[in-house]
């Protein structure tokens, strides 16, 4: 069960006719997700996002709490009430009481709460009948004792009641986020077949929803997506993001001067593979100070001693980076083998490297 910060804002909680509790709630979403790109509305009032990633990033919880409650503060002008525990239902608990639960003390305190917090008036009267005043009480319970008694929604009561579940069943407000995107004017989704065209579908909205999920079960880091960042070469630019973060989906536009230019290989390396490229006398060549080859490479040699013919080269393409620090010096050269493949070679620091395969 996920770990999360449930941001509780009492101002934005009431609906006001003029419309400016839902566009104060939407600024501060906007905001909140510049901070973790996992926000989530959940009813108004109230966003919760998962605590583990940023406070990698910021530096532990409580550096990440300082941060979203000067944020409330400069968007809206008022002190939110912050919680983390595990689960929504937990964590907007202790939002509601302004309170940190520790790691693995979730539990005592989802047992240690009053019944009324489950939202129904009825159940907590029986209870009290019956001695049983707090949330651990009820979930003591045994599931066919409550079944006989009450219906299937104090079932559900139960389960959240033992942990079982995360959160209760109305807990978001599922009208909730059409309404954020018709303030937006953004296009609503239609349930639609994927054509041949390429507009969004049923399968994309699908495939969305299982995003998330993962996403809410395992964290923020657990559903990642490929994307092209700012560099010269293609193992450079070649990145995986998290999926939803500011990151996807948007390209680096800047020139990089001296960047090397398509067809770029299919599948770059995370971690270059040391190479040896020989002459056809089988002695090695080298990059040469002025950025030629020493002699015209004929065998690409790996490691263990695997041998390819080079049939066809192209290059070597030299770049100088960060010449005001530390320069970095490589030259990329693209070779066809007697085998049909086609690869990308770096020189740096006197070795030849394999760092990239074309299909």
């Amino acid at each position: 069960m996920d770990r999360l910060l449930a941001i509780w804002t009492p101002a934005l909680g009431e609906e006001s006719t003029d419309g400016s509790t839902l566009r104060d709630y939407l600024a501060l979403l906007d905001a909140l997700s510049v901070l973790c790109p996992f926000t989530e509305p959940v009813r108004l009032g109230l966003y919760v996002l998962p605590v583990r990633g940023p406070s990698r990033f910021f530096g532990g919880e409580a550096a990440v709490l300082d941060a979203v409650r000067q944020t409330v503060r400069d968007v809206v002008g008022r002190e939110p009430l912050l919680g983390v525990a595990d689960g929504l239902f937990c964590s907007e608990l202790a939002a509601r009481e302004g309170v940190v639960v520790e790691p693995g003390a979730t539990d005592l305190f989802r047992r240690a709460q009053p019944l009324r917090v489950l939202g129904r008036k009825d159940l907590t009267t029986t209870c009290r009948r019956l001695g049983l005043h707090t949330v651990g009480s009820f979930a003591d319970l045994d599931p066919a004792r409550v079944a006989e008694r009450f219906n299937a929604h104090a079932l559900h009561l139960h389960r959240v009641a033992r942990g079982e579940l995360s959160e209760l069943a109305g807990q978001r407000d599922p009208r909730l986020a059409k309404r954020l995107s018709r303030l937006r004017g953004e296009d609503e989704v239609h349930d639609e077949q994927i054509g041949f065209f390429g507009q969004r579908g049923a399968g994309d909205d699908r495939a969305q929803a299982a995003a998330h999920r993962v996403r809410r079960r395992l964290g923020a880091d657990a559903v990642v997506v490929a994307s092209l960042r700012g560099g010269r070469g293609p193992q450079d630019r070649a990145a995986l993001v998290p999926w939803g973060s500011s990151e996807s989906g948007h390209g680096d536009d800047a020139p990089w001067p001296g960047q090397l230019r398509a067809p770029s290989p299919a599948t770059t390396l995370a971690h270059p593979v040391a190479i040896e490229l020989r002459d056809a006398h089988d002695v090695p060549v080298r990059m040469e100070s002025r950025g030629f080859l020493s002699a015209t490479p004929a065998t690409l040699l790996f490691s263990h001693q695997a041998r390819r013919d080079v049939v066809w080269h192209a290059g070597p393409w030299p770049t100088v980076e960060r010449w005001w620090a530390v320069p970095r010096r490589r030259a990329h050269l693209q070779l066809v083998l007697g085998s049909g493949e086609a690869v990308l070679l770096v020189a740096e620091s006197s070795r030849w490297w394999l760092v990239g395969i074309y299909d």
